[in-house]
C-alpha cells in the first residue's frame, strides 16, 4: 500500500519532468510531432515586430448607427487582412470612432496599410466613359490561372444586373477596350474579344499571383462604409520584439527560480510539493494557450508571472493553515485535510474577485489589455485546480507512505 502511494508521487514527478523537457525542446513520437512552446505560441506585435495603425471614422453618426458602421469597417478590414494571408492580426474597436489594426510580422508596412485602408471603388467603363459595372455588381472574385493565359487572372462573378449590363456592353464594344478602374486608376484595359453573356468575367493585366490575389481580396471586401483617417501609426522592428521577449523570459526565469527556492526553504516538503504543482501549473497554462491559438504579448507574459505569484499565494495560505492545525496538536493527515478545507473559501473569494477584474478588462479593454486579461483569467482557473487538487493529492500520497510524519517536514 505504501509503495503504491509513493509510486503515484514518482509518476507525477516524471510526467512533470517530461512535460518540461517537451515544452523546451519538443518531441517526436512516431508521426506525431510536438513543437516547443516557443514555436507553438503565436507572438503578438510587441514580441514579433510589425506595425499597428489606428483609423478614425469620419462620421457624425452616433448610437446604433455608429456601432453598425464600426462593425462593418472591422469586417471589411478583417476580410482584407485575411485575403493578404497575414496571421494573428488584431482588429478591434478603440473608443467610439476608432479601429486599431495590429499586423504582427508585416515587413512591407506601407503596402499593408495601403491594402487595408483603400476604399476599393471598382468601375468598368466603356471608351466613352459610361459605367458598365461597379463593385456592387461583383458577387465573387478569385485569383487563378485559366487556359490560354500565361499570367494569373482575376475571375469575377456578377449578379443578374451586372451580367445583363456586361453582356450588352461586351456585345456593343467588340474590338474595343473596357477600362477597369480601381480608385480612379486604370488597372487594366482588356480588349473585348466576344460577347460575355454568362456573368463570369476575367481581369487580366500581366499580374503576378500576389498582385492578382490582392486585387481579388480588395474586390471581395467591397467598399468601406465611411472615409477613414489614419491618426496613428507605429512600427516595431523584429529586433526590438526579440529583445523584449528575451528580457521578459529572463525576468520570468529569475522570478520563478526565486519563488521555487522560497517555497522549498520555508515549507520544506510541502514546498517541494508546491514546486511540483507549480511546474504542472505552468505546463497546463502553456498548453491551454497553445490549444486556444491565443496570441502572447508582453502584457500577457506579465499576467503569467502575476498568476504564478497568485498560484504560490494559494499554496502559502494552505500550508499556513496546515501548520496551524499541526501546532494545535492534530496529526499530519488530519491537519492536511483541515488545512485545505479552511483555506478553500479564502482562496475562492480572492480568485473570484480577480476573475471579475480580468473579465472587466477583457470586456472593455483593447489590444494588449485584452491579452493581459486572457492570460490572467486562464492562470487563475488553472491555479485553483493545481492548488486544491494537484497539491492535495501529492501531499496526501506522501503522508500515506508513513515516511513523512514528522511535523518538521511541513515547516512547523
Amino acid at each position: 500500500m505504501k509503495v503504491r502511494y509513493f509510486a503515484f508521487f514518482l509518476i507525477v514527478v516524471i510526467i512533470a519532468v517530461v512535460g518540461v523537457f517537451t515544452a523546451i525542446n519538443g518531441m517526436t513520437i512516431g508521426d506525431m510531432e510536438i513543437k516547443p512552446v516557443q514555436e507553438s505560441i503565436n507572438q503578438g506585435l510587441d514580441l514579433r515586430g510589425g506595425v499597428f495603425v489606428i483609423f478614425e471614422a469620419d462620421t457624425d453618426a452616433t448610437g446604433d448607427e455608429l456601432d453598425r458602421i464600426i462593425e462593418q469597417t472591422i469586417s471589411v478590414f478583417r476580410m482584407r487582412v485575411d485575403g493578404m494571408g497575414l496571421t494573428e492580426p488584431v482588429i478591434v474597436r478603440e473608443g467610439d470612432k476608432r479601429v486599431r489594426v495590429e499586423l504582427p510580422g508585416v515587413e512591407e508596412v506601407q503596402d499593408a496599410l495601403d491594402m487595408i485602408g483603400r476604399t476599393a471603388q471598382l468601375e468598368f467603363l466603356t471608351p466613352d466613359e459610361n459605367i458598365v459595372l461597379t463593385g456592387g455588381n461583383v458577387t465573387g472574385a478569385s485569383a487563378t490561372y485559366v487556359d490560354r493565359e500565361p499570367d494569373p487572372v482575376v475571375v469575377l462573378e456578377l449578379d443578374q444586373e451586372g451580367a445583363r449590363n456586361f453582356a450588352d456592353a461586351t456585345g456593343a464594344y467588340i474590338g474595343e477596350p473596357i477600362y477597369i478602374v480601381l480608385d480612379d486608376e486604370v488597372i487594366s484595359a482588356p480588349v473585348v474579344r466576344s460577347r460575355i453573356p454568362d456573368g463570369v468575367a476575367t481581369i487580366s493585366g500581366n499580374f503576378t499571383i500576389e498582385e492578382a490575389s490582392n486585387l481579388a481580396a480588395l474586390i471581395r471586401a467591397g467598399s468601406l462604409p465611411v472615409n477613414l483617417s489614419e491618426v496613428q501609426t507605429s512600427t516595431i522592428t523584429a529586433s526590438l520584439g526579440v529583445d523584449a521577449l528575451n528580457r521578459s523570459i529572463d525576468a520570468a526565469k529569475i522570478g520563478i527560480v526565486l519563488v521555487l527556492l522560497f517555497m522549498l526553504l520555508v515549507y520544506r516538503l510541502s514546498g517541494l510539493v508546491a514546486n511540483i504543482a507549480l511546474t504542472i501549473y505552468i505546463l497546463l497554462v502553456m498548453a491551454i494557450f497553445v490549444f486556444l491559438n491565443a496570441t502572447l504579448t508582453l502584457p500577457g507574459i506579465a499576467a503569467l508571472i502575476l498568476s504564478i505569484g497568485m498560484a504560490v499565494d494559494a499554496n502559502v495560505i494552505i500550508f499556513e493553515r496546515i501548520k496551524e492545525e499541526i501546532a494545535n496538536g492534530k496529526s499530519v493527515r488530519v491537519s492536511i485535510d483541515s488545512g485545505f478545507k479552511r483555506a478553500f473559501k479564502t482562496i475562492l473569494d480572492a480568485n473570484i474577485t480577480t476573475l471579475i477584474a480580468g473579465a472587466t478588462l477583457y470586456q472593455f479593454g483593447t489590444g494588449p489589455i485584452r491579452g493581459f486579461a486572457v492570460m490572467l483569467m486562464i492562470g487563475l482557473v488553472v491555479s485553483m485546480f493545481t492548488a486544491m487538487v494537484v497539491t492535495r493529492l501529492l501531499l496526501k500520497s506522501l503522508v500515506a507512505t508513513n515516511m513523512f510524519k514528522n511535523p518538521k517536514y511541513y515547516g512547523v
